[in-house]
């Protein structure tokens, strides 16, 4: 079995810097005596469907603080899927390695797959500043808050049952039997949609990434956060 960030391709995938990249932002906080700003580590779940893996893509291709952590999963690939961008595509006894070492975050078995997060990445990205988002189901959601009691949580609800049957099928990756399955076990999955802190109806795209946008700016500006990430400015400020 191979191990965690050895053989395995990294979890997050490498993003070039744009124009618009907050590190001189960054380095001025960590200059003011403060110690560098641990990021935020972000729950998204929905039912399948729902569009939540659309939205978190594209918040990460506008937000250069977002990382998007790369799952484990026992399933096939499906068409148009890659290793280390999509999952981390390995087998039922790999996986099961990965638990016993206790090398996952969170992890469930879900329509008959194992799904999960590496632990040692997203620990790594997050004293290094960064937000990460994980793409998950309520199971794992459970588990994350029993590590990081502080994670922000959002679950993302489809617009309406028929829109959900129509994201489903317009796929065109999964069977019949498939589909079948998940629109059954999407009334149970949104029956845990009060254990999240917010809750996004993706009806209209653009404005449903513009609230998950201004979420994740406000969780940022938390008076908890700020005050450590600027304990230095504050003492000063206060002196006599």
């Amino acid at each position: 079995m191979p191990a965690e960030g050895g053989t395995l391709t990294s979890l997050f995938r490498d993003r070039r810097i744009r124009t618009n990249d907050p590190s001189p932002t960054r380095l001025a906080r960590a200059a003011d005596l403060s110690a560098p700003q641990r990021g935020c580590l972000v729950v998204v779940a929905a039912p399948s469907g729902a569009g939540k893996t659309s939205l978190v893509r594209a918040l990460a291709e506008t937000d250069t603080l977002v990382r998007l952590s790369v799952s484990y999963t026992t399933r096939e690939p499906r068409p148009g899927e890659s290793e280390g961008e999509h999952y981390h595509f390995i087998s039922t006894t790999e996986f099961e390695a990965l638990i016993d070492q206790d090398a996952m975050v969170e992890h469930a078995l879900v329509h008959g797959n194992y799904y999960g997060t590496g632990r040692a990445k997203v620990e790594e990205a997050l004293e290094q500043g960064f937000d990460v988002i994980l793409e998950i189901d309520w199971q794992g959601a459970r588990q994350v808050r029993k590590l990081w009691p502080d994670a922000m949580s959002i679950f993302v609800l489809p617009p309406s049952k028929q829109a959900l049957l129509q994201r489903l099928t317009h796929r065109g990756q999964d069977s019949e039997e498939v589909i079948a399955r998940r629109l059954a076990n999407a009334k149970a999955e949104i029956e845990h949609y009060n254990e999240f802190d917010y809750l996004l109806i993706n009806d209209d795209f653009a404005h449903s990434l513009a609230d998950l946008t201004a979420i994740l700016r406000a969780h940022r500006q938390l008076c908890s956060r700020q005050s450590m990430a600027h304990a230095g400015l504050i003492e000063v400020l206060l002196r006599e």
